[in-house]
């Protein structure tokens, strides 16, 4: 099946670098009727010697985005890998999606490819505390992207010029808001709380 044959129901994941994105994707993302697409994970798998590879490190280094169609681009390939190797299944998985659209124009190219069910907006009024998250973060997974603090702010002020308009592209009533602190299993549930009365209609039972 191609990605371009029927609009793929969708979830976004979205806020501030550090925020859980990751951590709260892939939890969701063993969950039966879900599944987790993380666009870092999809660049930071890359040949850091091949033409993408040098291309994303060429950006994540001084933590700007990747221009828009390298990261469409990539993330169609990536897709369609997953449905032509049956770990994604559109008509009956949900597409968790962390870390797209993050710019309008990406929200606008994406329109094309997918049709939101929900987003969920995890959000944190302590930007210094993530901040440190994303320290400790680079040393335990050695992810250098993460390491340098002037790069870390740099993220933070695009994610503020950039990504957060991305928001203003869809309906208010899609946007769900779960705060980001306090225990994972909190978070979880109330992720889960958030998205699966969406998602009801669509593929029936996503819990199995």
């Amino acid at each position: 099946m191609s990605i371009m044959e029927a609009k793929l129901k969708s979830i976004l994941l979205f806020g501030q670098p550090g925020v859980g994105k990751g951590t709260q994707g892939t939890i969701v993302g063993r969950v039966p009727g879900f599944c987790h697409l993380a666009t870092g994970d999809m660049f930071r798998g890359l040949d850091r010697d091949s033409e993408l590879g040098r291309e994303f490190l060429k950006y994540s280094t001084q933590g700007l985005l990747v221009p828009d169609e390298l990261t469409c681009r990539l993330w169609r390939q990536y897709v369609q890998g997953l449905i032509d190797t049956n770990k994604y299944l559109p008509g009956s998985d949900a597409l968790l999606l962390d870390g797209i659209p993050r710019s309008p124009a990406q929200a606008k190219t994406l329109d094309d490819h997918i049709e939101v069910l929900a987003i969920v907006h995890l959000v944190c009024a302590d930007e210094e505390e993530l901040i440190q998250r994303m320290k400790r973060r680079a040393d335990i997974q050695n992810r250098p992207d993460d390491a340098d603090e002037t790069v870390i702010r740099r993220r933070f002020e695009v994610f503020h010029s950039e990504t957060a308009a991305v928001l203003d592209h869809y309906d208010p009533k899609l946007i769900h808001t779960v705060t980001a602190t306090g225990s994972p299993g909190k978070i979880l549930l109330n992720i889960l709380n958030a998205v699966i009365p969406s998602m009801e209609g669509h593929f029936g039972n996503p819990l199995g």
